[in-house]
């Protein structure tokens, strides 16, 4: 476990399960959601490498040659990488290192997560060590929609377009204008920057330059909204990523 405390915010990082932020804490309000029965429902975790589903799992290098990924998250689809799935190598305070597994192997992720003033930051830099695979980053918190005190979550955000979903869950790479949730999309030329509000209580505000988000909110419990590198399959639909990845939460009472 890493501990990290700096006045109005704290939390705890869980390196065994899969370097995620397992509990945080605002002042006396918790933030995210505890363990749910599965590796990708609670807590707040790094993607990598690669965030959402994959088809099928198969991902090919630049020959064409096509590799296998475990599907045992979201089967038949590989699901946000080996991150949430292993446990990480502590580097320092909020500093952890994941080495990936075949057919990523030789190729590593380092997550640096720190609290700035009412603010976490949170980074992730990969690192191909010669491995010639696409890949992409993401971040995955889970807002919890009651914290106990003050309204439930309210999601604020706009967007000039998503990619629309096909019925397995999976963009088809059709560029489309968005329209109303719940969602479970990506979006694309964010327009100001996403916030949580659960009125009476807190706002959360997330900034990033990230190309892509995802937003997820048909869950009863909790809401996401992850900053990506790249959109879920973005291999298939041929969008490439930078290998460096950096998002601010800012917490404010309201």
């Amino acid at each position: 476990m890493q501990y990290l405390d700096d006045g109005d915010l704290s939390l705890v990082i869980d390196l065994d399960q899969g370097a995620r932020i397992a509990s945080l804490h605002y002042r006396d309000l918790e933030i995210t959601l505890p363990s749910r029965g599965s590796l990708v429902n609670w807590g707040w975790y790094s993607m990598a490498p690669w965030a959402g589903r994959i088809r099928d799992g198969l991902i090919a290098d630049s020959s064409g040659e096509e590799h296998q990924l475990p599907i045992v998250l979201d089967p038949p689809h590989a699901l946000h990488g080996f991150g949430v799935m292993y446990g990480w190598q502590e580097l320092g305070k909020g500093r952890a290192r994941l080495e990936f597994p075949e057919p990523y192997f030789g190729a590593s992720v380092v997550q640096q997560i720190e609290i700035v003033d009412n603010a976490i930051r949170w980074s992730l830099e990969y690192d191909d060590g010669g491995v010639d695979l696409p890949f992409w980053l993401g971040i995955h918190p889970w807002f919890a929609r009651d914290l106990g005190r003050g309204g439930s979550a309210e999601l604020e955000f706009e967007a000039e377009a998503m990619l629309l979903r096909g019925s397995d869950g999976i963009p088809t790479g059709e560029i489309i204008k968005p329209g109303r949730g719940p969602f479970d999309d990506a979006f694309t030329k964010m327009r100001g920057t996403p916030r949580i509000v659960w009125d009476g209580a807190l706002a959360v505000t997330i900034e990033s330059d990230a190309p892509w988000w995802v937003i997820y909110t048909e869950d009863s419990d909790g809401i996401c909204v992850e900053p990506q590198s790249a959109p879920p399959d973005a291999a298939n639909l041929g969008i490439t990523s930078e290998d460096y990845l950096e998002a601010l939460f800012i917490f404010e009472e309201v």
